[in-house]
């Protein structure tokens, strides 16, 4: 597990949400602290932070989580569910999602043309929302011929119109926990337990 923890630190994340401490009817004065939610930029991972004391924090804003005196962030507290997420902090999370695939675009065009097989039955690129086994047989023709370069080059040899979107989507999905495989999000703590077990036996 500490093996699997290491290969997914994120070193960068993006801000969801800033939670002030509690303020109570009979009590004027704020109870706990401020925490922030926010989520990985490498692997998506859904994190509560603890910001330094006076930071000037908002939704959007890329922080360091590897503690370097310019650092606004005290340490990260610990991983969130989806479902841990606050109103506002899910509302956020595709923006800030797209806003990462969009600054990445390489990384995910490669997904494209490098996905491989699951099975002799079903690809990788059939777990993307919206791709087909039409589709499917599309980009992997397409990808033989010439790698893709772009999204915009994605969309303009195929049929898949909008790759941003449906990489957002897909990752959104897996965040939710709504499936089986996870192709770019860390999987949460109990799939990673069970992947661990699994590669010890």
């Amino acid at each position: 597990m500490d093996g699997i923890q290491r290969r997914m630190h994120e070193s960068h994340a993006y801000i969801l949400a800033v939670i002030p401490p509690k303020i109570y009817l009979r009590d004027t004065r704020p109870r706990g602290n401020t925490i922030v939610h926010a989520v990985g930029e490498t692997y998506f991972t859904l994190l509560e932070l603890i910001p330094k004391r006076g930071a000037n924090l908002r939704p959007h804003e890329r922080v360091d989580l590897d503690r370097s005196p310019s650092s606004k962030i005290e340490r990260v507290s610990r991983r969130i569910g989806y479902e841990d997420l606050t109103p506002e902090g899910a509302a956020e999370l595709p923006f800030i999602v797209e806003m990462i695939v969009t600054k990445h675009e390489s990384k995910f065009v490669q997904f494209f043309n490098e996905a491989p097989p699951i099975t002799t039955r079903k690809h990788s690129l059939q777990l993307l929302p919206g791709v087909g086994q039409t589709l499917m047989w599309a980009l992997l023709e397409e990808r033989k011929k010439e790698p893709f370069k772009s999204f915009d080059d994605i969309a303009s040899r195929t049929k898949l119109q909008n790759p941003k979107k449906v990489i957002t989507a897909r990752i959104i999905q897996e965040l939710q926990g709504d499936v089986k495989r996870w192709l770019f999000a860390r999987p949460p703590p109990h799939e990673e337990e069970r992947d661990e077990r699994t590669r010890h036996r």
